[in-house]
């Protein structure tokens, strides 16, 4: 019997996004879609010396996708440009098999079920994509 594509655990995070819904005022924001699987991904950020001092996001994607938001939200608070790079930098190499874990973001190796499957990657790397741009936008 092969193992689930969604895990208790991802379907926990993916019902448990923090920060949705917009932020009463944004130093920068950004709306990121997956060509590959369409899921969309919007994120505000306010910022203060240099860090995410408050995040909103809005998540369209699937389980792999909500429970990356899911993550990087949990997490994004006091993080600075350099740090989520990092992380970016960090997921895509072990998506792609550069690297054997997913880096030092907290909670990312339970998405461990979507490595071979290559068209959910898209999904589970937006929210970074869109919290970084939002940063960079401001």
């Amino acid at each position: 019997m092969s193992e689930p594509l969604y895990t208790r655990d991802i379907l926990r995070l993916a019902t448990s996004i923090p920060h949705l819904g917009a932020l009463d005022r944004a130093d920068g924001h950004a709306e990121l879609r997956s060509p590959t699987c369409g899921s969309r991904v919007a994120a505000s950020v306010r910022m203060e010396d240099g860090r995410v001092a408050a995040l909103g996001q809005s998540v369209e994607a699937c389980a792999f996708g909500q429970a990356s938001a899911a993550l990087m939200g949990a997490h994004a608070v006091g993080r600075s440009r350099a740090e989520v790079a990092q992380a970016l930098a960090e997921l895509t190499d072990w998506l792609t098999g550069k690297r054997v874990d997913p880096g030092n973001w907290p909670g990312l190796a339970v998405l461990a079920p979507a490595l071979p499957k290559i068209g959910r990657h898209g999904a589970i790397l937006l929210p970074f994509r869109a919290l970084l741009a939002a940063i960079s936008a401001s």
